[in-house]
């Protein structure tokens, strides 16, 4: 069933009145959820408001998305999300510059705040005031689609091409080239904006050049909605709903126009274009800290989507060079500090490590429906995508090698983990074929009192009822021509008495390829120089196993 979706203009702090009006609507439209755009909260906040939201004494009827508008969070709302702890029932913040999909499989892109023109370079560093920089925006166009994006100013330009009126002069809208190239980049199905005044502007649908004529996927088509605020005293509409209907559209509907962006991209985006997380080895992201760290670390809530370092859109810090491609559901880039260097392999075919993440976009700490906030098919169909570019990379691995090289990939499970991701790195095939790699796994583990290992072949993880370490170990037989594969899926089950050494599978490929002095990945890091080279040298020879399109040529 396509979701029921419900949109607010700025509440400004008028919180009672507006949620208890989307209770009354939520009773007779039962939506899946809603969103506030604009300012939540007002620039000077009545404390007795917020301390009743904050208590929990407001009734929110649906999970409420919001982020960050033209006034900086209230102290109280800030703290709370710093300690990633709920700010009421059913409200949730998006952050300022996300990536973020619903339980109904929902794709919102954020960028909340206002242009700062005087930050010249890079991303801005908290999560929480009302500002942004142009590479925000930039990085943003990682995500490759929307269903709905959200964002304070709108896209420059959004009124050209429209028979709609606008009730002020648009050279006094808050409006940026930025967040127009956003727009066209990502094509979203619905872009919110906030509204500068006591004003609604609800923009003929728009489609690019390109989609004009249809064809075998339909037409991308955009809305453009800017709604006044909560309350207004023009009485402007304030208040959208709406079913997000993702079926193809065949031909343009009637009044719909071309894209009103001069700056539209007209050519298919590369991974280039792309923002993402720095890659560590530590599958909590802090790599091989000191043990009192980890158990400073584990005595605290895991960050949510807004300092996760996996989440695209995320990070400040996002090192946008090492992103190979991305998918639907998930991405795959490079190690930071890989285990093998670029030459490990070299007389075997391949000129670069080989040690890569595929990692979910979603931010959840495994692959369940109960973690992650999806329906069992939302699951499988990230799990499928894992797999195939898991077995992409083996199958490039195979051919460039002659078969003189396997794979292993390793997941680990835990409900504590921060954001999900799978590590992949080749391995030699005779140590595949003599059973040197699962006997490695299976003895390091004895040895660290972490359980017995076990052969079992199973999809996401609703499928096992504890936390697990997984290892799928592959090759194609090199002395056999028809090339015979060897696989095998070990898995490890442990409880919360075990406290699982997350460097435990790289202690493993390490010692099995006489790699020792690579164990520790701070020790290896490379220079973002490094780093480019090997991404180039992977994407060239990926070009033939990539399914998503990321690495294939531009139509032009």
């Amino acid at each position: 069933m396509a979701p029921t979706i419900f949109v607010f203009g700025s509440v400004n702090g008028q919180l009672e009145a507006a949620f208890k009006k989307l209770s009354l609507l939520h009773a007779k439209n039962s939506f899946s959820f809603a969103i506030v755009t604009g300012n939540l909260f007002a620039e000077e906040q009545e404390q007795a408001s917020l301390e009743a939201l904050l208590s929990g004494q407001i009734t929110i009827a649906c999970p409420t998305y919001f982020t960050v508008g033209t006034t900086p969070l209230p102290a109280g709302v800030v703290e709370k999300i710093g300690n990633d702890e709920e700010i009421a029932p059913n409200l949730h913040y998006l952050g300022k510059r996300t990536v973020f999909k619903t339980s109904d499989g929902v794709r919102i892109v954020t960028l909340g705040g206002m242009l700062d023109a005087t930050i010249v370079g890079g991303q801005s560093m908290e999560q929480h005031l009302p500002y942004h920089t142009n590479d925000d925006a930039k990085a943003l166009k990682g995500a490759n689609t929307a269903d709905i994006l959200l964002t304070v100013a709108w896209p420059r330009g959004v009124w050209r091409k429209s028979s709609k009126e606008i009730s002020v002069d648009p050279a006094t809208i808050p409006a940026t080239d930025a967040i127009a190239e956003l727009c066209a980049s990502l094509k979203p199905r619905y872009h919110f904006a906030m509204s500068p005044g006591d004003f609604c502007f609800e923009r003929e649908p728009f489609f690019p050049p390109e989609s004009k004529d249809g064809g075998d996927n339909g037409i991308t088509l955009t809305r453009f909605i800017s709604m006044a605020p909560w309350g207004n005293a023009a009485k402007a509409k304030s208040m959208y709903a709406f079913v997000l209907n993702k079926e193809a559209v065949v031909t343009p509907p009637a009044g719909s126009t071309i894209s009103p962006f001069l700056l539209a991209e007209r050519k298919k985006r590369t991974v280039d274009d792309a923002d993402f997380s720095r890659f560590s080895n530590g599958h909590g992201h802090d790599g091989d800290r000191r043990h009192k760290q980890r158990r400073r670390r584990d005595r605290s809530p895991p960050p949510g989507p807004d300092r996760c370092f996996f989440c695209m859109g995320n990070n400040p810090d996002l090192p946008e060079h090492m992103v190979v491609v991305f998918g639907d559901d998930c991405y795959l880039a490079t190690a930071k500090g890989p285990l093998p260097a670029p030459d490990t392999f070299k007389d075997r075919g391949l000129n670069f490590p080989g040690h890569m993440i595929i990692t979910t976009l979603q931010h959840t700490p495994t692959l369940s429906k109960h973690a992650a906030g999806m329906d069992e098919e939302q699951v499988a169909k990230t799990f499928t995508e894992m797999s195939r570019l898991r077995d992409s990379m083996q199958g490039m691995v195979s051919k460039l090698s002659k078969s003189k090289l396997g794979a292993v990939t390793w997941e680990i499970s835990r409900s504590r983990n921060i954001h999900l991701h799978w590590q992949f790195m080749p391995v030699p095939a005779a140590l595949v074929k003599a059973g040197t790699v699962e006997a490695g796994f299976r003895v390091l583990a004895q040895d660290l009192g972490l359980g017995t290992m076990r052969a079992k072949e199973f999809g996401a993880a609703d499928e096992i009822e504890s936390d697990y370490f997984r290892v799928w170990i592959w090759a194609e037989d090199p002395d056999d021509e028809a090339g015979q594969v060897l696989r095998k899926s070990l898995v490890l089950q442990f409880d919360d008495s075990i406290r699982f050494d997350l460097q435990y599978p790289r202690k493993v490929m390490a010692k099995l390829m006489d790699l020792e002095k690579r164990t520790v990945w701070q020790d290896v890091a490379q220079t973002v120089e490094e780093e480019t080279e090997n991404v180039a040298a992977f994407r060239e020879a990926f070009k033939e196993w990539d399914f998503t399109g990321c690495l294939q040529p531009n139509d032009e």
